[in-house]
């Protein structure tokens, strides 16, 4: 059993050697990178519709150049340096899963194509996946309760 003493000298050892941070500053870096993510992808969406594509289409090739640069820029080591400063800014959920996934191919690179970045590359990426997934059957299956049963009715 851990004494209250020896606790409160872990949590003074912890204080201690924790970072301090600005909660404010923090904040402030978060929202404009993510809202630059955000405005970066709308005139991305806007200049594919200016060329005539639907909603649907346009939206289709704006995820995909968001992910493609995402991709890039974590290959050359920029996402990692963007994400230290802007925090949860970056975590914007396209471009935070997309780095996951290349962060992760990339870490094991060196094992090889299929026992290296095949099967590791969903490391990261794979909680988020299944939980996601599971989490839209619940919604579904409560909307379908809801709409088209007696018993919402």
């Amino acid at each position: 059993m851990i004494s209250n003493s020896e606790k409160e000298r872990y949590k003074n050892i912890v204080d201690k050697a924790s970072p301090k941070s600005n909660v404010l500053s923090d904040c402030l870096k978060a929202f404009w990178v993510g809202g630059s993510i955000c405005v970066m992808g709308q005139l991305i969406s806007n200049y594919l519709k200016s060329l005539g594509l639907d909603k649907g289409t346009a939206s289709l090739y704006t995820s995909s150049a968001i992910i493609l640069l995402t991709v890039i820029l974590t290959s050359f080591g920029f996402f990692e340096q963007i994400a230290k400063y802007a925090g949860a800014g970056t975590s914007v959920p396209i471009t935070g899963f997309a780095n996951s996934v290349c962060a992760s191919a990339l870490e094991f690179k060196k094992e090889g194509i299929v026992l290296g970045m095949a099967a590791k590359m969903f490391v990261l990426a794979g909680p988020v996946i299944v939980y996601s997934t599971v989490s839209s059957v619940i919604v579904g299956v409560i909307y379908y309760i809801y709409k088209y049963t007696s018993f919402a009715k």
